[in-house]
């Protein structure tokens, strides 16, 4: 696939890595020469130093033939122009912009072909809120996605000593809870992937990733951990739109506190948000903390831009007695240095994102995709289409699939209907299968599984 990255930045320099070990022609547009000849010598992409809303650079970029233009620069208009001329210039299939002000977001009619020609609108912002919030509901876990509209999810948990699965044989799941169907989709031991098998030892600070309905999440989370209270009181260390949309989402459920240094940020977000108690100064400031019983705080969230700042708020409120702490991390160097030591989760936002990004890439019928592990894996959410003549998973059962190393299926969503993957399972034509990849390598491999053959109109 031709593809067109605009914006050589975090988000646009990860996708165009991740495209890059996937065989894609990927070509990215920058302004800045020294970011573009960084990813250059990294990665084996082709780059063009240019505006990225100008005609002239876009066709320098190969528009012409390009099946989909990404548009991720740091601004809304160059990102929404570059889409308008690409479509009206050069017809580019699929166009994809990352939209981040709400003003523009809450006005839907904007984006149609008669109007602003963009085919997907990324927030990054609203994907990170939305991940934070559903750490928050799922105290314990250390990452939680959502599948089938929310009807399965995955969850990563570390198994703590204590746990009552843990020291002994997956296959002991079951006998321990008979009544909730799981599956441990893999398992991450010391930073290397290990594919489950009934005979699969869980040991204590093994990175667990299971998948279930929504509904059992939390009893199969106590198999593996003492599980935590539920949160109640959380502070918000800025009020920046990530902490704002945080606020906005979860005031009504939980006792919010908000702090932020710039003092008229602080006027409008007292102004807009109903419940939540706002507070100028800085997150770092110990008295400050101490002042709002950090140590009665169920979880603190440094989300302001700063990673440094972020890094060193959440520890010293990890010191002063905060339960659990959160950052958000911009530099993926900084993720695996920081978490699970005093700070118990990194957030990296451009990890988050590529998700989203990624869904609108894969070729077969993909409507879900998530990095794991900071991108390490995926967990892929594939339709299944066509009969037992011109599909290889319709029709056969899941022990029959042959799946590629480093694969497993964990679940099936049919229609409404819940299904923990077993061998014995037979695949059905617009089944959700929900698949974990630990060796992207193999992604290829998976993609045309879910790929229809000629036999099927």
């Amino acid at each position: 696939m031709k593809i067109i990255i605009l914006g050589a930045g975090q988000v646009g320099g990860t996708l165009a890595e991740n495209l890059a070990d996937e065989a894609n022609d990927i070509t990215v547009v920058d302004t800045n020469g020294d970011r573009l000849r960084e990813l250059q010598d990294r990665i084996d992409i082709r780059t063009i130093q240019g505006h990225a809303s100008f005609p002239n650079v876009l066709r320098q970029a190969g528009a012409d033939d390009a099946d989909m233009l990404v548009a991720v620069t740091n601004s809304d208009e160059v990102n929404m122009v570059a889409c308008q001329i690409s479509y009206t210039l050069f017809r580019t299939p699929t166009k994809i912009a990352r939209i981040r002000q709400t003003s523009y977001l809450n006005q839907s009619e904007l984006f149609k072909n008669d109007v602003i020609p963009i085919d997907v609108l990324i927030s990054p912002e609203q994907v990170v809120t939305n991940y934070i919030q559903r750490l928050i509901e799922h105290p314990g876990a250390l990452q939680v996605l959502d599948f089938a509209g929310g009807k399965v999810q995955l969850v990563a948990v570390k198994a703590y000593y204590g746990g009552p699965l843990v020291k002994q044989e997956l296959r002991f799941l079951r006998e321990h809870m008979p009544s909730v169907d799981t599956r441990v989709a893999a398992i991450f031991r010391r930073g290397k992937a290990i594919m489950p098998e009934g005979s699969t030892v869980i040991e204590a600070d093994d990175e667990v990733f299971f998948i279930a309905a929504r509904k059992h999440i939390r009893d199969v989370m106590s198999e593996l951990r003492r599980l935590d209270n539920v949160y109640k009181r959380i502070i918000i260390a800025g009020g920046g739109n990530i902490g704002q949309r945080l606020a906005e989402s979860i005031e009504n459920r939980y006792n919010i506190k908000i702090i932020e240094r710039d003092l008229p940020r602080c006027h409008f977000l007292s102004q807009l948000l109903n419940k939540s108690i706002v507070f100028h100064g800085h997150a770092s400031d110990r008295e400050l903390l101490l002042a709002e019983n950090i140590e009665e705080t169920d979880i603190f969230c440094a989300l302001t831009n700063d990673d440094e700042a972020n890094v060193m708020s959440a520890m010293l409120a990890k010191r002063l007695g905060a339960r659990k702490v959160m950052a958000l991390i911009s530099n993926p160097a900084y993720v695996d240095l920081v978490q699970g030591g005093e700070i118990d989760i990194a957030i990296s936002p451009q990890m988050a994102t590529i998700g989203s990004l990624l869904t609108h890439v894969r070729r077969g019928d993909v409507v879900n995709v998530h990095s794991l592990r900071r991108g390490a894996a995926e967990a892929i959410e594939a339709i299944a289409h066509g009969d037992s003549k011109s599909s290889k998973v319709v029709g056969r059962t899941i022990g029959e699939i042959d799946l590629p190393p480093g694969t497993s299926i964990g679940a099936i969503v049919r229609s409404e209907q819940v299904l923990i993957a077993h061998d014995h399972i037979e695949i059905e034509s617009d089944d959700h299968v929900i698949l974990f990849v630990t060796d992207k390598r193999r992604i290829k491999e998976v993609e045309r599984l879910f790929q229809v053959g000629l036999t099927f109109f």
